[in-house]
């Protein structure tokens, strides 16, 4: 690796720590702040929801769609740094990613502890923990996440003087399209119909792209909707979006049949256990790893036509999502 190469990915490993430490210590504070630590048969329903709620969100995850919304908002000119001498319409863009950044992540942990439960995909084992269900019980792991979608949503709409009402209104409607049944419901959808089924490859992208690729698009994207972004760089960020989210899913498949349950930190060879299609049975693991690679080249083309000048943060995402080990 040559020395600005060098140099670069040590200055994205500082961005991200910084950053992390920033989403981690928002959701701390917004996820059920006044959850106890233990519950007691005697109390109500509702500290076992919160704990369920900070349970499925807090201590685990890479916040790959918090870190996209933060990467792309800096790309469009966002200063991320609230309250250190900026102007109000900076500290608003500034508290709109922050949040938008939040509430993707919400969306994702809410997905999460639905997929994982029996009448899904049936897993006891998320982030090297029990799942929430396992933890909690079928019934607060289906509140926990309805509640964790309804606060997405919450954290993108406080007052006017907070963020600008036409960007939550901008925020929210991506949003929604991300998770909705033309998103990553639909994928799941699609995902349960496929179980036992030989599909295509173009069958399996289109899964994929709404299950996925949905909400990893929609993190970019919202990232660039709280800053100014012409129409040409808005649709580059949108293939940038498209490409990585295909190439998650396929560095998805390939881990599930390369790495072990303990690395994952959920369980291994699930998908051949249920007889899903992946990417890996329908392509071969050589030729899954190729088309990651194809993947993460048409994200950097993709970055190249914005024309932005602020892209190194999503650079290093692309190449993070392609060459992680989990």
């Amino acid at each position: 690796m040559s020395h600005s190469a060098n140099h670069r990915a040590a200055s994205h490993e500082l961005w991200m720590s910084a950053q992390l430490i920033r989403v981690e210590q928002a959701l701390s504070d917004w996820v059920a702040p006044n959850s106890p630590i233990h519950s007691s048969a005697s109390e109500d329903l509702a500290p076992v929801l919160s704990q369920a709620m900070r349970y499925a969100v807090l201590d685990g995850g890479k916040r790959l769609r918090p870190l996209l919304v933060l990467a792309a908002a800096e790309a469009v000119g966002v200063n991320l740094g609230v309250g250190v001498g900026l102007g109000a319409i900076d500290e608003k863009s500034a508290q709109a990613a922050l949040r938008a950044a939040c509430s993707v992540e919400l969306i994702h942990a809410y997905s999460l502890v639905h997929d994982d439960m029996p009448c899904m995909d049936n897993d006891i084992l998320r982030r090297g923990k029990p799942t929430v269900h396992v933890k909690f019980g079928e019934a607060q792991a289906l509140l926990a996440g309805d509640a964790l979608q309804a606060l997405a949503f919450e954290l993108l709409t406080p007052a006017p003087e907070v963020v600008e009402t036409a960007v939550q209104a901008t925020l929210c409607r991506i949003l929604a399209l991300s998770a909705g049944c033309h998103g990553m419901a639909g994928g799941q959808a699609i995902d349960l119909a496929s179980v036992g089924k030989l599909l295509t490859i173009d069958e399996l992208r289109t899964m994929h792209r709404l299950k996925t690729g949905a909400l990893l698009q929609a993190s970019v994207l919202m990232g660039a909707a709280c800053g100014k972004v012409s129409p040409v760089a808005n649709l580059a960020l949108q293939e940038y979006g498209a490409a990585i989210g295909l190439a998650f899913q396929v560095v998805d498949d390939v881990l599930d049949v390369t790495a072990d349950t303990a690395t994952l930190g959920k369980t291994a060879g699930k998908d051949a256990e249920q007889d899903k299609p992946t990417f890996v049975s329908l392509m071969g693991l050589d030729a899954s790893k190729a088309y990651a690679d194809k993947l993460l080249q048409q994200a950097l083309t993709a970055l190249e036509q914005t024309g932005l000048g602020n892209t190194h943060a999503l650079e290093s995402l692309a190449y993070m999502v392609v060459n992680r080990v989990t």
